[in-house]
């Protein structure tokens, strides 16, 4: 009998604009709802692990353990590793891997995290069951995803209304769920996982830093990413409503009084 493979698309691809964001990313700002249930000595599966700037502060928080971070993309490995060898970090690796059928034997990490993954990938509910086999018995599976229809910004600017819908219609027509945050818990229960603690958490961005980096970001990616090639490839929009939404990430990130947040669904759960 065949493993299940992903059968989803990747929304974002990995250009200079996605990166941006990922490498941002940490454990403090990322994994929070998890940092305080790790011990040195854990050993730890980060999936979909991208540039590996999360899974370098796990395996720096787990000093005598040892992380291992998987994506599916191998190119974005190497920067990952690159990432880890700037740190000095030596109790971490990485390796290819799909969520649906990942090659370890059961019951081999101490925690199982997955950070903005569920929402890209075409099973979720299998997705959760195999980091639950691969978990420990007593182990922790925990997941962190944002909820696109949660995100909310001021000032109302249209351009910023046409962003969300056209993101929400190119997710799932790639295989995925934008707004999983707010199915993590019912897709835990559906994969069988018990002893459930659903939380929420939030990025916001409203400094004038903050604005031109975030609103530059999604700039940049709607006109230039695989995104934006999925968007005019699969028909659901043309190059020129691409530039006008791409205008208006760059109005909003000049209003002074300019705020934008993130929602997260998180889940922790005890194996």
């Amino acid at each position: 009998m065949s493993k299940p493979q992903e059968t989803a698309v990747y929304t974002h691809g990995h250009h200079e604009s996605v990166l941006r964001s990922h490498t941002w990313r940490t454990a403090a700002n990322s994994a929070g709802y998890l940092l305080g249930s790790l011990k040195p000595h854990m050993r730890i599966l980060d999936i979909g692990c991208g540039p590996g700037t999360i899974t370098a502060d796990l395996a720096e928080l787990v000093p005598d353990g040892q992380v291992t971070g998987v994506d599916r993309a191998p190119d974005i490995l190497e920067q990952a590793r690159a990432t880890a060898a700037a740190r000095g970090l030596a109790n971490v690796d990485f390796a290819v891997a799909d969520v649906h059928a990942l090659d370890y034997p059961d019951d081999t990490f101490c925690v199982v995290h997955a950070h903005q993954v569920l929402q890209h990938v075409g099973d979720p509910v299998q997705a959760l069951r195999e980091m639950r086999r691969v978990a420990k018995p007593g182990g922790l599976i925990a997941v962190r995803d944002s909820d696109y229809a949660a995100m909310t910004w001021h000032p109302p600017v249209p351009g910023l209304d046409d962003w969300l819908a056209l993101y929400r219609r190119v997710a799932r027509a790639n295989g995925g769920e934008p707004d999983a945050g707010r199915r993590l818990k019912s897709w835990a229960l559906a994969a069988g996982l018990t002893g459930i603690t659903a939380t929420s958490g939030t990025w916001t961005y409203s400094t004038p830093e903050e604005r031109r980096w975030w609103g530059g970001l999604w700039a940049d990616r709607t006109v230039a990413s695989a995104y934006a090639e999925r968007a005019t490839e699969g028909g659901h929009a043309t190059t020129a409503e691409l530039r006008e939404i791409s205008t208006a990430w760059r109005e909003w990130a000049e209003q002074e009084d300019g705020w934008f947040a993130v929602l997260h669904g998180e889940i922790l759960c005890r194996k």
